[in-house]
């Protein structure tokens, strides 16, 4: 846990104090049973006065443990205070920390975790870490002082109450190892369970729209429920161990004063004990005992946390898969050429490779249209650009380098990608757009949003580039969402534009505005364009026909007409009799 106690050593001075302060309230706790027995013994039994009554004592008495127990109320409340500083800033440590690592995971460490399994472990494991945290410097700390210093004030009274505690202590040890040894195998099985049931439910708010189309409603609900009853069934389990500790806690305890009662009983008896020792005995052994059953749940947090502390600490801990080199770059005209060397890949875990050995050259400023059958690969060659996976063989240069020299966050500012599903945020308009540059001025924003065929539209937005977003664009349409997240890319200014099918919502007139901008504009930047029309690709530089996971063709709409039966069934299924009109860049 080394990893954890790195980011609370920050914090330290913080659980010391929650302590120091905690060592306070304890020690006047300790102190009252002293100042009640004098009370009762001296004040009212007039034991050493004759058995007159000593009004005066009993007032001077009663203001001090008056004053005593709000010096001793303020020292909880400040320890408290400290440990909650404690215990919130460690959290919300770990929390940056956690989603920090998770920002720099590829593709494939997300899927290995999964979605909902990282919600559940940035969000419920970080609280049952900070909780732990919480309860270890103040409940510890009053646990271990009760035990200490109760037990030393009852024997101090009498060794014969000794004999009670060795009767009730085993028993309250063996009943706390029964029950976090039941309970602790539960607890990771519970933090499995509210990951599925984070899973479902991340699944069904994103994918809400598919639920409603296919009339999924019930089906869904059902499969929330069984996810949901798998975690109550757990979660039933936990508490029914737990349920038990109590009664028998109390049990002990009661049984453990009549003990004490019996014992006072025959030494008041006796003569050599006052009844008022008797009731701070009594008041000894209920504080020590209670701070056992404090100790029972310390342990069981202890427990939960432990497991919490690992999931966090495998997410805090894992090593990115993919990592940058040394390589900064410079910036430059002109810059922007690609070069596949013999590449392949396979999805990890895949059976197969996707792409088998595909070898070509982009030069910079040329715009290279990718288009193929569903499933030839197409995205996952663009994917391999910015590095979302890496090459499983063979290279890939940028600038005459290979991309894995690159330090990534260099390599990933040269270069834009532009999906399909057109990500947005819950900002406004104007912040989805500059998202890639923040510096991007006004009249810069403006013309990448005009370039990109959606100033109208954001025009007529109730307050036009501050009009808010709702989550993941749901208050724009389709064709919408893709203008403004076509925007965003023209803004960035990178060396590598992709474009991966981020037109398919556009119709033919808008897209081909967008390919003149981009020609008259953008002429600069290096242009990979994935489409499934070949109305959308016709014009590029150079159009690469994919078929399988290899280039089988690469020229220009004229070359391959003459050459590749491939695209020219593509073009005689879409475009035959169709109008000649849009064309990439």
């Amino acid at each position: 846990m080394k990893t954890l106690l790195h980011y609370f050593r920050k914090y330290w001075f913080l659980a010391a104090l929650a302590s120091i302060f905690m060592v306070g309230e304890v020690s006047i706790d300790l102190l009252q049973p002293r100042l009640m027995e004098t009370i009762i013994d001296q004040g009212i039994l007039g034991i050493g006065n004759g058995g007159v009554s000593d009004l005066d004592l009993v007032i001077s008495t009663g203001i001090r443990m008056i004053i005593i127990v709000l010096a001793g109320g303020a020292c909880g409340v400040l320890s408290g205070v400290f440990s909650n500083l404690c215990g919130q800033n460690y959290g919300n440590a770990l929390r940056k920390a956690a989603f920090r690592r998770i920002m720099h995971f590829s593709f494939e460490q997300t899927d290995d975790f999964s979605t909902g399994s990282l919600i559940t472990r940035i969000t419920n494991d970080v609280t049952q870490v900070q909780t732990l945290v919480m309860q270890m410097v103040r409940g510890f700390v009053r646990c271990l002082m009760f035990f200490v210093g109760g037990t030393a004030a009852l024997l101090s009274m009498d060794l014969s109450f000794g004999v009670i505690l060795a009767i009730t202590f085993p028993l309250i040890i063996l009943h706390i190892a029964f029950v976090v040894w039941k309970t602790n195998p539960l607890f990771l099985l519970l933090q499995n369970s509210l990951d599925r049931l984070n899973a479902v439910m991340q699944e069904n708010v994103a994918g809400v729209r598919v639920v409603k189309a296919f009339v999924q409603e019930e089906a869904e609900e059902a499969r929330f429920a069984k996810a949901n009853q798998d975690l109550v069934n757990t979660q039933f389990r936990v508490l029914l161990l737990l349920s038990y500790l109590r009664p028998v806690m109390n049990i002990v305890l009661n049984a453990a004063v009549v003990g004490i009662l019996y014992l006072g009983a025959i030494h008041v008896q006796e003569g050599s004990m006052a009844p008022g020792t008797v009731m701070a005995a009594i008041t000894y052994i209920s504080q020590i005992l209670n701070g056992m059953m404090m100790l029972a749940m310390i342990f069981q947090t202890l427990s939960r946390g432990l497991v919490s502390a690992r999931r966090v600490k495998e997410v805090i801990e894992a090593e990115p898969a993919i990592r940058g080199g040394g390589f900064e770059g410079e910036k430059a005209e002109g810059q922007g050429g690609i070069r596949f060397r013999d590449v392949s890949f396979r999805y990890p875990g895949g059976g197969s490779d996707v792409l088998r050995h595909v070898d070509f050259t982009i030069a910079p400023g040329e715009t290279l249209a990718v288009i193929g059958a569903t499933g030839s690969g197409k995205s996952t060659l663009v994917d391999l650009i910015p590095r979302f996976y890496d090459v499983t063989a063979g290279a890939i240069e940028l600038n005459g380098r290979d991309i894995r020299e690159y330090d990534l966050t260099t390599l990933r500012e040269k270069i834009t990608v532009c999906l399909q599903k057109s990500e947005l945020f819950s900002t406004t308009i104007k912040d989805n757009i500059r998202i890639g540059r923040p510096s991007a001025t006004e009249e810069e924003i403006r013309q990448a949003a005009e370039d990109a065929q959606a100033l109208d539209f954001i025009l007529r937005q109730p307050e036009g580039f501050d009009t808010a977003v709702a989550e993941r664009g749901m208050s724009l349409s389709g064709g919408q969402r893709q203008r403004i997240a076509i925007a965003r890319a023209l803004l960035k200014d990178s060396d590598v534009l992709i474009f991966d099918d981020s037109t398919s919502a556009l119709d033919l007139r808008t897209e081909a505005a967008l390919y003149k901008a981009l020609r008259e504009r953008y002429a600069h930047r290096t242009k990979i364009i994935i489409a499934q029309r070949i109305a959308s690709v016709r014009n590029a530089d150079r159009i690469a026909v994919l078929d399988q996971g290899r280039i089988a063709a690469c020229g220009t709409h004229k070359e391959l007409m003459e050459k590749s039966a491939i695209y020219r069934d593509i073009y005689e299924s879409q475009l035959k009799d169709a109008p000649k009109e849009g064309g990439a860049a």
